[in-house]
């Protein structure tokens, strides 16, 4: 089934590079009008520039509150509306538990946890004003198990894992849906120091962003308009193998 989302309006977290450039394509292929949502100005800007009119930068830290309405009310203004949010903004940092500062915990909380709160709290008002909506919150093989050393970065993609749930019960009545997404190894900036050859990956390689984009499109779409707090695992199959990161 091809997803069209033509007259659909989206925003994407972290959109400017990595997995969330894949999203942000994909979505706008799709027919989407798309939000590019990021620190990283330059890279931002371009991406919404070389997709032409359908696509729009914003400079968003999604730890900010403020910052959150403005991006929504901006896109409301412009679009009409918010169809689909992507929270996928992530950070990641490691640590033995006696040596992991407060400061590491509380910066990974912030974007992964509070940031994906935030994001939801704030496209909320206008989904239940066109009464639907498709909510999609990147969580992490890690929010469905432990792994040594990553103690702020599991919590958070647990967090995440829980409030998707929580959201999907509250709001179903109102025609939004809530799901979550949950990478395996996936080939970014932000792994590109792990060796994904000594992982336990049944499809024997690493992933990339564009192994993603379906299920994105999908829940995104119709054709998951009965799915809601599912937690969806694209991971080439690691967590059932032995290991972790």
């Amino acid at each position: 089934m091809t997803t069209d989302l033509t007259d659909r309006v989206a925003i994407v977290t972290g959109g400017a590079r990595g997995i969330g450039a894949a999203y942000v394509r994909a979505l706008h292929d799709a027919g989407a009008r798309v939000l590019v949502a990021d620190l990283l100005e330059a890279d931002g800007s371009a991406l919404a520039h070389e997709l032409g009119d359908r696509a729009r930068f914003a400079h968003l830290d999604v730890t900010d509150e403020a910052g959150w309405t403005r991006v929504v009310d901006d896109t409301v203004a412009a679009w009409g509306g918010v169809d689909v949010l992507v929270n996928n903004a992530g950070i990641a940092n490691a640590g033995p538990i006696e040596h992991y500062p407060r400061t590491k915990w509380d910066a990974v909380i912030a974007v992964n946890l509070t940031g994906t709160y935030l994001g939801c709290r704030a496209v909320v008002p206008a989904m239940k004003t066109a009464g639907r909506g498709s909510i999609i919150n990147v969580s992490s093989v890690e929010g469905m198990r432990g792994s040594t050393h990553l103690h702020g970065y599991v919590a958070s993609k647990f967090g995440v894992r829980g409030l998707t749930k929580s959201l999907a019960v509250e709001l179903g009545a109102d025609g939004i849906r809530v799901n979550s997404v949950h990478p395996g190894f996936i080939d970014t900036e932000m792994t590109a120091k792990i060796d994904p050859s000594g992982l336990p990956i049944p499809l024997r390689r690493g992933g990339r962003p564009e192994d993603l984009t379906g299920t994105v499109l999908y829940l995104a779409g119709e054709g998951s308009a009965y799915v809601t707090g599912a937690e969806i695992v694209v991971d080439g199959g690691m967590i059932n193998g032995v290991g972790h990161l």
